[in-house]
């Protein structure tokens, strides 16, 4: 059942991501909105997908491949769909989607049988650790489209050839405010999904830090990196394009460690 309904989630952000892209050529209101129907739509599919998968496995599904990429695809369209209801920015999506479908995509490609539980996981510190982590990537990773939309904002001012396209983005000072505050709330989720995970690791196997785990040398060069990036906006007064690299460097470092996940996971 889970699963059914994680195809129907696809086809409806397909057809979403369509839409925004389509909206951001031809600045059409009723694209955009159609779009954001279809989009929502596939999120409360997605919604029922997840709380069923819950309800089959009895336990937090998020030990697979599968279930990573399905959770932080859902997670990224929550943003989206609140950034829209706080501060209405139609153009995002059509930076949004597309990640968020490549994301469901990825998870398809997976083995979606759900397995016991293996006894190393089986933990209370698992959700915990999850809710933090996730989340925090999630954040990240729509910081760094608005650190995309402001590298492209950035380019066509440079070129002094201002054509349609540099009216249907905001301005950079917009830009990078809010992928500085996706980064400011993102960054501190992503440090206590880092302690919880490490306190889970010393229950476990007696210590902090697996250095042979690859997987948690790139969180850790991770969060050196976001946390240089804010140290140089707040201290330094780091702007533009410099943060706006920092930025899209540090998600894909993120989503490299999804292509190399714990061996945990199948």
């Amino acid at each position: 059942m889970s699963v059914s309904l994680f195809y129907c989630t696809l086809l409806l952000y397909l057809a979403g991501t369509c839409g925004f892209l389509a909206h951001l050529v031809w600045q059409k209101r009723a694209i955009w909105h159609v779009s954001l129907v279809l989009l929502t739509t596939g999120f409360c599919v997605q919604t029922a997908s997840l709380v069923v998968r819950y309800l089959e496995a009895g336990y937090t599904p998020i030990t697979t491949r599968f279930d990573a990429y399905s959770c932080l695809s859902w997670l990224l369209v929550a943003l989206y769909l609140i950034s829209q209801i706080r501060h209405a920015m139609p153009v995002l999506g059509a930076f949004v989607t597309p990640l968020a479908l490549v994301l469901a995509l990825m998870a398809s490609i997976w083995p979606k049988k759900i397995l016991p539980l293996e006894p190393i996981l089986n933990s209370p510190w698992l959700p915990i650790h999850v809710i933090f982590a996730f989340l925090g990537d999630a954040l990240l990773g729509l910081a760094a489209c608005f650190a995309l939309m402001y590298l492209i904002q950035e380019r066509h001012l440079k070129s002094k050839n201002i054509g349609s396209f540099y009216y249907r983005l905001p301005s950079l000072d917009v830009l990078d405010r809010y992928s500085y505050r996706c980064i400011s709330l993102g960054f501190p989720l992503l440090t206590l999904g880092i302690v919880t995970g490490s306190l889970w690791l010393n229950t476990i196997r007696g210590g902090y830090i697996d250095w042979q785990d690859g997987r948690q040398t790139a969180t850790l060069l991770t969060w050196f990196l976001y946390a240089a990036l804010l140290h140089g906006r707040l201290v330094a007064g780091w702007r533009g394009r410099r943060v706006a690299l920092l930025n899209l460097v540090g998600f894909m470092v993120i989503l490299a460690t999804f292509f190399t996940l714990s061996h945990f996971m199948k």
